[in-house]
């Protein structure tokens, strides 16, 4: 089953040095850009991360700090990056906890204004362990029959990924071929920011879901305790949960005027 689209659609997959969105950096990235008309386009970039790749982590996806010393850093590939995705859904494997918040972060990080209120985002690894509980290799397997070769090589992976969401919608019934329906599907809890520090209540307003204010709301906690938004924006905090933060602190202050 193709995808019904209205627009575009990337799917992309990251390695990394690492898993902390905050400290650590992309080595490859691999984006699948699907159009509605069925058109392809894809492209994979390695990365210089301008700091060491541990070895543990070269372990895992191959890519050694001599592979990447000459390519261009993230700064310099950053503007076609973002020109590949605007306008653009987003579709990855577990991309909603991960490859989404580091990408954001890679692109703040250089002056690229990245947001998502317009962007959808569709986690195939979250339908996946909601219907079968596997890794994305078991998933490549028991939804299209075969077996992932170069697992963990951003442009397999990514592949692979596009693959499997079209197997699923092939093999259950109650999956709709709809982007929204499927990025509601495929979300977990809803984040204000990606790094999960700021989420809803029930009436859809963001409360801190964090620390000695967690559960309280955030424009009643920067109201009352103004240095606590310059402690966030000071310590090892995501820049994204910064710029919501920000945004938040912005919108309180219009209201006054």
């Amino acid at each position: 089953m193709e995808l019904n689209l209205t627009k575009p659609i990337c799917f992309f997959d990251l390695e990394t040095t690492g898993t902390n969105l905050v400290k650590d950096r992309i080595v490859e990235i691999a984006i699948l850009k699907i159009f509605p008309n069925g058109n392809k386009e894809s492209k994979t970039w390695l990365v210089n991360p301008e700091m060491e790749i541990p070895e543990e982590v070269i372990a895992i996806h191959g890519i050694s700090n001599e592979k990447v010393a000459n390519e261009p850093t993230f700064k310099e590939l950053a503007n076609q990056v973002y020109d590949m995705i605007k306008g653009c859904d987003l579709g990855g494997y577990n991309s909603n906890r991960f490859d989404i918040p580091l990408l954001a972060e890679e692109l703040l990080r250089v002056g690229v204004d990245f947001e998502m209120k317009n962007m959808l985002a569709v986690d195939v690894q979250t339908i996946f362990h909601k219907k079968e509980q596997r890794t994305l290799s078991a998933a490549y397997q028991f939804y299209c029959g075969k077996d992932l070769e170069d697992a963990h090589s951003a442009q397999a992976d990514t592949n692979a990924t596009y693959e499997v969401l079209k197997s699923q919608l092939d093999k259950y019934d109650d999956l709709t071929n709809d982007i929204k329906w499927l990025a509601g599907f495929s979300a977990r809890r809803r984040f204000a920011d990606f790094a999960g520090f700021i989420t809803y209540d029930k009436k859809g307003q963001e409360i801190f879901a964090f620390g000695k204010y967690k559960g309280k709301g955030v424009e009643k906690v920067l109201e009352e305790e103004p240095g606590y938004f310059g402690w966030i924006q000071n310590a090892d905090f995501p820049l994204y949960t910064k710029k919501v933060l920000t945004a938040i602190k912005l919108r309180k202050l219009n209201n006054k005027l």
